[in-house]
């Protein structure tokens, strides 16, 4: 993706606003995930045929996890080691729900669907946000 293309989808050239939209969006995405497991993990559990407890405990999880990446998102100059943080974790998260389908979990057909679909919106934050720090690494540099 050019730099061109980034601060299309960032909607600004400033990289510094265009991490901190892209952390803020990842922690809006994941909160919402979050109050979606927790409010929902029954009915929710059903339809993607996973188990409640496990969407109560993920739901808990990742609403710790977008608090923190919000507050990351809401500092005026994120600091790289943070943000090189989130990127690590988001990676991981992709990774491992990917391994989760291929070797543990026993999903419906939305489900597997979901698990796919949501570890390429976390992979693709990663990748949106390593590229907006080192933009801005390159600009002060």
């Amino acid at each position: 993706m050019s730099a061109i293309q980034l601060a299309a989808l960032a909607r600004t050239c400033d990289p510094q606003s265009m991490l901190r939209r892209f952390l803020a969006l990842d922690a809006v995405v994941t909160g919402g995930n979050a109050l979606a497991y927790l409010a929902f993990s029954g009915p929710l559990g059903r339809f993607l045929g996973a188990d409640a407890a496990l969407l109560l405990a993920l739901g808990a999880f990742l609403a710790l996890y977008a608090a923190g990446v919000g507050l990351l998102a809401a500092r005026r100059q994120p600091p790289a080691l943070g943000v090189r943080a989130v990127v690590e974790a988001n990676l991981a998260w992709a990774a491992v729900s990917l391994v989760a389908l291929a070797l543990w979990l026993t999903p419906s057909t939305p489900g597997a669907v979901w698990t796919v679909l949501q570890a390429l919106v976390v992979a693709g934050f990663a990748v949106l946000q390593r590229m907006s720090l080192k933009a801005r690494q390159d600009m002060s540099s």
